[in-house]
């Protein structure tokens, strides 16, 4: 487990589901904590995910089946999801709670326009 104290007037970056950089601050002034107990199992579904889409990368190259391509890409997908899940899971778990305890709304409103995102 890990912490990573944000200073709220300090840009910090979040890297959306789409692969797209998000940079912003919070503008409040109130540093508070996340605590992040999944990282390693993410960092490791991820390097499994990234694995996985390189060979699908490879077997366009190869002209394979397009049927066997789109199945792998739905197994990306899924992995994917799931991993977007334990994360989700995670930040409720810990950081959503402590922004609920701290009446950090931005944090919430934050993590709604996140799930609106993730999910369309």
């Amino acid at each position: 487990m890990h912490d990573i104290t944000h200073d709220h007037d300090h840009p910090h970056e979040h890297i959306g589901p789409d692969g797209q950089v998000y940079t912003h601050t919070h503008g409040d002034g109130h540093g508070h904590t996340h605590s992040h107990t999944q990282t390693k199992a993410v960092l490791n579904r991820l390097s499994r995910a990234i694995g996985h889409l390189e060979s699908v990368k490879r077997m366009v190259e190869e002209g394979r089946d397009c049927t066997e391509v789109l199945v792998q890409l739905a197994a990306v997908r899924s992995a994917l999801n799931n991993t977007s899940k334990i994360i989700l899971r995670d930040h409720v778990d810990h950081c959503l709670m402590d922004a609920v305890q701290s009446g950090d709304l931005q944090s919430i409103e934050e993590l709604n326009r996140a799930i609106e995102k993730l999910l369309y």
